[in-house]
């Protein structure tokens, strides 16, 4: 199955996450009669786990190249779409969610700390993940002086940075670049198969209490996230990463 950025990356999905300021309702009852409602709308979700942690999951065969999942923790509800075949469809699941959640969890809007809307991007690359960030993202930086040292490698580069969208800052997107390489692999030049994430994610701030539907509001945040995506995130983040990958 196709996804609508997968000419950059070898996987994409689109996240949502509604965080509360208190504790989730975990009554059996309460989780099962949520997860029925979502199951029979997706019937293919029906792989259901109990964590130690107390975090409950429902989800698609993860061997599937597209699969859904939702998850259920403490203070926050999110569920996510792997390779979906479109921003819309990603959507769905998310808003179905938003939509039961003040009926079946009685979350109210007095609750709510923030929603985000997180498009992610993986890009697989066995060897120095910090060193090809460093090479696609900060060749011209100066906080790449200590590159000049002899015998510098570089360990630990993973750049975030994070922009008000809205004049009262309610509304801030995050740009996330997270390596998986360690000190042990750059030392023995033994690197595994793991891929580095680009992450944009747009939060919500609940401050002001928006009278607005929560999926209304998510659609909003996913339509301008998917602008982004397209205007910044893959001509200037993700392409770069994936020449300098190329390269190797």
């Amino acid at each position: 199955m196709s996804n609508p950025f997968g000419a950059f990356c070898e996987d994409f999905y689109i996240n949502m996450r509604l965080g509360s300021q208190m504790n989730l309702p975990h009554a059996r009852e309460t989780v099962l009669h949520l997860f029925e409602t979502v199951r029979k709308q997706f019937p293919g979700m029906t792989r259901f786990r109990k964590c130690e942690n107390g975090e409950i999951n429902l989800e698609e065969d993860r061997e599937h190249e597209s699969y859904r999942w939702a998850s259920l923790e403490q203070r926050r509800l999110s569920s996510g779409h792997v390779n979906p075949p479109s921003v819309c469809d990603a959507l769905k699941l998310h808003k179905l969610l938003l939509q039961q959640a003040p009926y079946q969890l009685g979350i109210s809007a007095l609750e709510i700390d923030y929603l985000d809307v997180l498009f992610g991007f993986d890009l697989s690359f066995s060897g120095n993940h910090d060193e090809i960030i460093a090479e696609s993202l900060l060749a011209e930086s100066p906080l790449m002086c200590l590159a000049e040292e002899g015998g510098a490698k570089a360990v630990d580069i993973q750049p975030t940075v994070t922009f008000a969208l809205s004049e009262d800052c309610r509304l801030q997107a995050r740009i996330d670049v997270v390596t998986r390489t360690n000190s042990y692999q750059v030392r023995t030049g033994d690197y595994s198969d793991d891929c580095i994430s680009v992450y944009l994610i747009l939060r919500r701030y609940w401050g002001d209490r928006p009278k607005t539907p929560m999926e209304e509001i998510l659609e909003q945040m996913a339509e301008r996230g998917e602008d982004l995506c397209n205007r910044y995130i893959v001509p200037r983040v993700l392409k770069p990463i994936s020449s300098a990958i190329a390269s190797r």
